[in-house]
């Protein structure tokens, strides 16, 4: 088990509109990430995974978003994205297996040749009690619940932070580590995240955009001053 538990990860992400965008930023922040106590990271795409893999020896979650306005499904959607994220560096690879329709091979396919093709542990990012139980069954290391409120069936969750519920239902119902991911914003959060049972807690934007954190200021900043 490469992700030990109790352990926070730090999702270090930028996408093209943000300034700390590209690997040398990423790299610094995955090393800051580390000096703090995280546990593991988790990266976009092959220029961050490298760096990122230079600097530390932490297990990289590696994903590779690819986007098509075809298919909702853009986390990992095939092999081949696996395949270049875990040439690049990443421990463990990271997946949407929702039930949408992707631009790749089915959910089952999918994670079984990343663990026996690439010989790596896979990280299902989920939705639904229902995706969980089925990613388990394909033989998924890690379920996690990230697409909580980011899917069309669970979009009324998005505006009531984390989804709580379904990391106890994921819990109660899985014997392989449940991750808690998605709205993470606080650290009374994260413990009580840990108190339901999660086996680790992966928080993105409260540590690693100083951009959105600047706005949670000035929008509380905004409204004390009319």
């Amino acid at each position: 088990m490469l992700i030990p538990k109790g352990a926070l990860v730090v999702s270090c992400q930028a996408r093209a509109d943000n300034p700390l965008h590209g690997p040398v930023y990423m790299s610094a922040m995955a090393q800051a990430a580390e000096a703090g106590g995280a546990k593991g990271i988790r990266a976009n795409g092959v220029e961050d995974i490298a760096a990122i893999r230079a600097v530390t020896a932490l297990p990289i979650i590696g994903i590779s978003k690819v986007w098509d306005d075809r298919f909702p499904v853009y986390i990992t959607p095939g092999f081949e994205d696996a395949a270049r994220i875990a040439k690049a560096g990443a421990d463990i690879i990271g997946i949407d297996a929702t039930a949408r329709p992707r631009d790749g091979e089915p959910v089952e396919r999918l994670i079984a040749r990343i663990r026996s093709e690439l010989g790596k542990e896979v990280f299902a990012d989920i939705s639904t009690l229902d995706e969980g139980r089925a990613a388990h069954a394909y033989g998924a290391t890690y379920v996690a619940t990230t697409l909580s409120g980011y899917t069309e069936e669970t979009a009324s969750r998005r505006g009531e932070g984390p989804d709580l519920e379904l990391l106890e239902a994921l819990v109660a119902a899985l014997p392989i580590p449940v991750v808690a991911e998605g709205r993470f914003d606080t650290p009374d959060l994260v413990a009580e995240a840990f108190k339901r049972g999660a086996h680790a807690v992966v928080v993105g934007t409260a540590i690693t955009n100083p951009r959105e954190i600047t706005k949670k200021f000035v929008r509380a900043a905004d409204a004390r001053n009319p």
